[in-house]
């Protein structure tokens, strides 16, 4: 069983020692990455994941900072702090932490962000760009997806892709790198008739609904590759992806656990793109 798992803390942990040399590379040559998260509120879950992106870029010889600011703070003093990041030399990676609270148009602060510096690439100049091509970094979750499969040894191109979920971070995102890939990829959603059909017949199914277990044995064909994007709580507290898990290992050729799989990747590929980032702002300004 364990040689079918893709196992994401081991590729994410290459990724970063391989960045870890880069950031080096760039320090002798007079750059210090730089990235800064702006936090809006309190809400715990992305106290802790800020926390470790933090931490995490530290370690690799990133410069991080942390903006925290309360929950009721007005849209403007985040885009006037957005618009003083983009001025700042030391920041070439900025990034908001989503959700905002209700009353902020989180659009309005995506598009403040100039778009060289939008490491989650969320800013419609970069989302173009994956679509036309030229785009210098990726979104965080589907550069990832695609580079668990590679580095996994899974061939892409001429494969039927079954995205699940047609959401801007992950679903759209990825089922366009798939297809830069050369796969052949099929959106499903909430309003697709007969999902069975179409996983059925997927060389590989990227599940990102939120839903718990949701893709079952009976949905999935023998020898299959399965991405599995979905953090979900069961009823006894357990965290479990959009896959049930124990009853399709039996079946698949490769699988992400939940945790283990994607998540690790996520910031890994965070950290990449400010690294990308920097080097291309270093270009422009050349």
């Amino acid at each position: 069983m364990s040689n079918k798992i893709i196992d994401g803390k081991k590729i994410s942990s290459e990724i970063k020692e391989k960045l870890r040399l880069e950031i080096k590379k760039l320090k002798e040559e007079g750059v210090v990455p730089g990235l800064a998260v702006i936090i809006v509120g309190s809400d715990s879950a992305s106290q802790v994941y800020v926390k470790s992106k933090k931490k995490t870029a530290e370690e690799l010889g990133i410069y991080s900072e942390i903006f925290q600011l309360e929950e009721n703070a007005k849209e403007e003093d985040i885009l006037e702090l957005v618009g003083r990041l983009n001025k700042d030399n030391k920041i070439h990676g900025i990034l908001v932490q989503l959700p905002l609270p209700k009353h902020i148009d989180e659009g309005k602060i995506i598009l403040a962000i100039a778009p060289q510096k939008d490491v989650d690439c969320f800013h419609p100049e970069n989302v173009g760009k994956i679509l036309t091509g030229g785009a210098v970094v990726y979104p965080c979750t589907p550069a990832g997806i695609v580079e668990l499969l590679k580095r996994s040894g899974i061939e892409i191109s001429g494969k039927n892709c079954v995205v699940i979920g047609r959401s801007n971070i992950v679903g759209k995102p990825v089922a366009l790198m798939m297809l830069q890939e050369n796969a052949t990829v099929t959106i499903c959603h909430s309003k697709t008739k007969d999902l069975k059909k179409y996983c059925s017949e997927a060389d590989i199914i990227v599940a990102a609904v939120g839903r718990a277990k949701m893709i079952t044995a009976d949905m999935v064909k023998n020898g299959a590759v399965i991405i599995d994007v979905g953090i979900n709580r069961s009823p006894d507290g357990k965290l479990v992806g959009d896959v049930d898990f124990d009853s399709v290992i039996d079946k698949v050729s490769a699988i992400t656990p939940v945790p283990g799989g994607v998540g690790p990747m996520t910031i890994a590929m965070l950290l990449k793109n400010t690294v990308l980032a920097a080097k291309n702002i270093i270009q422009i300004y050349k």
